[in-house]
């Protein structure tokens, strides 16, 4: 457990041997809730989850004693005779990590940037659920670009997992790349992001949302639902410790990259404003999780990435 106790994580970008190195800490991190509920589902996976854990194998003529829930009306229909469906437990599930991309990710007071808690938080997921004989994906979103990685089960998948952590989250270069996005394009990036996974996951999938979530709207939620009609989501929102409260009063220079101004936070309205910016940010993300059953994690990078997953299953 010590290589996944929070301290400060030296560079801008993630370090391959850090990534590896967490496989220590993930030895029986559980990617299943621990805690069962009144009702139980099909297949290995008993939880609030609506994962299946089975896979459909064949149709066989109903015995006396079948669950008659399992009943195949189809066959039943066509051949005149009660037909009851068999099923085998499904041996991989795949385990598909959202991650955001973004320019907000670059950022960081406290240990890490937000990007790297990421990652290290990602490769977690990663090796909990190869270690468990499920199969590790990922996409990688920004409004600029969309990556994929396909589920690849055991230590390679593992290990691809990884190598396109360190890829995806190389620190931004040049004039074009350092420019911050607005909060629409960073909404209209996840949102195409769960439209694209929506098509390609396959049911039954457990899929991580790792992100800050800045620019969710409408259309994010409308996809999202869509997602956990058919798959298990859970969510993590991170953020660093200084964007929860206003910067002590003052005057100071920002700039997106590209442009340049200045910030004022001498005034109680000024700092009341982005108090409420941020409140408003994470009661609408709360809400739109609660309305459609995702359970949601908040994450600071001083927080242990292990402790965090623990929370998100428990």
């Amino acid at each position: 457990m010590e290589a996944s106790r929070t301290q400060p994580v030296s560079g801008i970008y993630p370090q391959a041997d850090d990534l590896i190195s967490l496989r220590f800490a993930a030895r029986g991190l559980s990617l299943m809730p621990q805690r069962p509920v009144s009702a139980t589902t099909a297949g290995v996976y008993r939880s609030r989850f609506r994962g299946r854990g089975v896979d459909y194998l064949e149709s066989r003529s109903y015995q006396p004693g079948d669950d008659i829930r399992n009943m195949d009306w189809r066959v039943t229909a066509r051949s005149g005779k009660p037909h009851t469906k068999m099923f085998q437990e499904e041996r991989e599930r795949p385990v598909i990590v959202l991650l955001d991309c973004g320019p907000s990710m670059f950022f960081g007071t406290q240990c890490s940037l937000k990007s790297i808690f990421a990652a290290r938080l990602a490769a977690c997921v990663g090796w909990a659920a190869v270690q468990h004989g499920d199969r590790i994906g990922a996409f990688g979103f920004a409004a600029d670009r969309h990556q994929e990685m396909r589920p690849v089960g055991s230590r390679r998948g593992a290990l691809a997992l990884i190598r396109h952590l360190i890829k995806w989250y190389q620190p931004p270069t040049g004039g074009d790349a350092l420019a911050a996005h607005s909060v629409e394009q960073a909404g209209q990036a996840l949102t195409d992001a769960l439209k694209r996974l929506r098509h390609v996951a396959r049911p039954g999938s457990l899929v991580v949302m790792i992100s800050d979530f800045y620019g969710i709207n409408p259309d994010t939620r409308r996809h999202l639902s869509r997602l956990r009609n058919h798959n298990d989501v859970v969510a993590c929102q991170i953020y660093d410790p200084i964007e929860m409260q206003p910067p002590p009063a003052g005057v100071y220079p920002i700039s997106n990259g590209q442009q340049h101004g200045m910030l004022n936070t001498r005034g109680q309205r000024a700092q009341q404003r982005y108090q409420d910016y941020i409140n408003d940010h994470f009661e609408q993300l709360k809400q739109v999780n609660r309305q459609l059953g995702i359970p949601l994690q908040r994450a600071s990078t001083t927080d242990d990435p292990l402790s965090i997953i623990k929370q998100l299953f428990c």
